[in-house]
């Protein structure tokens, strides 16, 4: 083949035979057929093309020259010419990559081992039992995740926290107060007040909140006063893990006898796509819900916020759920005689189906009592019917709604005798005294409630400043007062000893209901005026 001559080749031949610097260290200049004097690392026009990460089109154009002589350069110059490059241009290259497959190879043995990261907005790994001695942790995205978000998939690994050490405090603010102690009403012998766990969750609070004593302070003073209830849900996050934890913790004081485990099954998400009432799943759900709870039983389980799967009958929308009583409104919202064993449609025989399902885990001592959580009153009254009139013809034996015995809203006192007697349902409960945090000083961003209400909030607040506990006081003390006029227990959540102690002071100062109360009552029901009574629509549109 004949010799090929170009002057990069040239160039590069002289200056490797007098030099030996590599990159920008490359000094030597030498000279070619054309008669200019460069380097080999200068482009035919004279300019640099050596730049560490620099896509220079003739730095490019200069190597492609090179490449191509190759096969025409002898072993000693092609070995050079091959060193060189390596050292500009292939090293970083393989450097990068290195550390992209070390990288890789870090994260597969972490997936491997189980991971210790196991909470964000998706988790999508499979199921994977992991046992407390692990070590594994809870990590958040961030310290405060909208509820929406604040959910353990069923598939997902499950978070671990250790039980804590014999060192837990025991101090003054540890025990209760003196004064009377707390009843137990319903055929389910559940105290006045029921402990609500989703306050042991990062939809209330941090992680180093949980991970810390304050759990098992808040979950033991409880049972000191006489609290023996505690109501959780698979979709509360963590809930059903730190309370479990906790009650472990506290077995030889307290044993599984002495207290009564409520929980709920298939939400899994917030919107309605999340949400899974197939037997097989609610099965599991309650077996993960046994693990975490350190049990082998429950005392009732509901099938969580059914509005979301039932059957839209009637409008969905915010307003008053007291205008679905009235005679004119009866047949509109499927509550009229003679309307009581209709499925409207799958979402009514979605929850038929999953009652059949927790009806055999009940007859297998598996569950004590079932039922159904819901918000919309019209449709929890409607879909208790249903089943009552439904074979095998059994009412349900628990029923939960919340947010609906309030200083806000008291509308459930009006379905409570209806559930009762037409619906026969065995236990009423309602929740959430404080209209989930609505009625605090400062309302969660993520509650439903409309700007002009939560003004509302902050004038009864204001009207409230000079009341020992402001509007907290007032509002809790109303809600325990209406739930005792109805015998029915009053689920609180409660994340820490102190708001443990103001419970049960409420809960005591409703027994001497003063003129002084009442008419602080009477000042937050004009302020809410329009608003008093209201409930905004479930579900809401943009989890549909």
């Amino acid at each position: 083949m004949a010799s090929l001559h170009h002057p990069c080749l040239e160039t590069f031949q002289r200056w490797e035979s007098g030099h030996t610097a590599t990159g920008r260290e490359a000094t030597g200049q030498s000279t070619c057929r054309d008669g200019t004097r460069r380097s080999p690392w200068e482009s035919v026009d004279g300019r640099n093309t050596v730049g560490f990460g620099r896509a220079d089109s003739d730095h490019y154009a200069l190597y492609r020259n090179y490449i191509l002589l190759l096969p025409n350069m002898s072993p000693n110059l092609r070995k050079s010419f091959m060193k060189n490059w390596f050292a500009v241009e292939a090293t970083p290259i393989f450097a990068v990559m290195g550390v992209a497959v070390l990288g890789a190879g870090w994260y597969l043995t972490r997936l491997a081992r189980g991971p210790t990261v196991i909470w964000t907005r998706d988790n999508p790994t499979p199921w994977n039992d992991i046992q407390p001695n692990e070590g594994t942790k809870l990590l958040t995205v961030n310290q405060h995740f909208e509820k929406s978000t604040m959910v353990i998939k069923l598939d997902s690994p499950q978070p671990v926290f250790s039980l804590p050490g014999l060192d837990v405090p025991d101090e003054d603010e540890d025990r209760p107060a003196n004064g009377s102690s707390l009843s137990t009403v319903g055929s389910l012998g559940l105290s006045e007040i029921v402990f609500g766990a989703a306050a042991l969750s990062t939809i209330y609070n941090k992680d180093e909140h949980l991970s810390s004593f304050t759990p098992v302070r808040t979950v033991r003073l409880a049972l000191r006063y006489g609290v023996n209830a505690f109501d959780t849900s698979a979709y509360y996050g963590e809930s059903e893990i730190v309370l479990g934890t906790a009650l472990k913790a506290l077995e030889v004081d307290f044993p599984r006898s002495a207290y009564k485990l409520m929980t709920k099954c298939g939400r899994y998400g917030s919107p309605r796509s999340d949400f899974d009432y197939s037997p097989a799943t609610l099965r599991a759900s309650i077996q993960r819900s046994l693990k975490r709870l350190n049990t082998t039983y429950l005392d009732a389980v509901y099938l969580h916020d059914v509005e979301f799967v039932a059957t839209q009958v009637g409008p969905r929308e915010d307003g008053h759920p007291t205008d679905a009583l009235k005679p004119e409104n009866l047949e509109k919202y499927g509550l009229a005689d003679g309307q009581e064993s209709k499925v409207w449609g799958d979402g009514d025989q979605l929850i038929l189906d999953g009652l059949v399902e927790l009806q055999k885990m009940k007859d297998e001592g598996i569950v004590k009592a079932i039922g159904i959580t819901g918000y919309p009153l019209p449709t929890l009254l409607r879909l208790a019917l249903l089943v009552l009139h439904t074979a095998p013809y059994k009412p349900l034996d628990v029923l939960l709604s919340y947010s609906h015995l309030t200083l806000q809203n008291s509308a459930f006192a009006e379905f409570a005798p209806l559930l009762r007697e037409r619906a026969r349902v065995g236990q009423l409960l309602t929740a959430s005294p404080l209209n989930m945090g609505l009625l605090t000083p400062n309302p969660p961003k993520w509650h439903p409630a409309p700007p002009e209400l939560k003004e509302a909030v902050k004038k009864v607040e204001e009207a409230c400043a000079d009341w020992d506990g402001r509007m907290v006081n007032i509002a809790v003390g109303y809600g325990y007062r209406k739930a005792a006029e109805l015998s029915v227990p009053m689920v609180a959540g409660l994340s820490n000893p102190r708001e443990v102690h103001e419970s049960m002071r409420a809960w005591r100062d409703l027994k001497q209901s003063s003129e002084k109360r009442i008419a602080q009552e009477q000042k937050a029901f004009e302020i809410f005026d329009g608003y008093q009574g209201w409930s905004w629509a479930s579900p809401p549109d943009n989890l549909l």
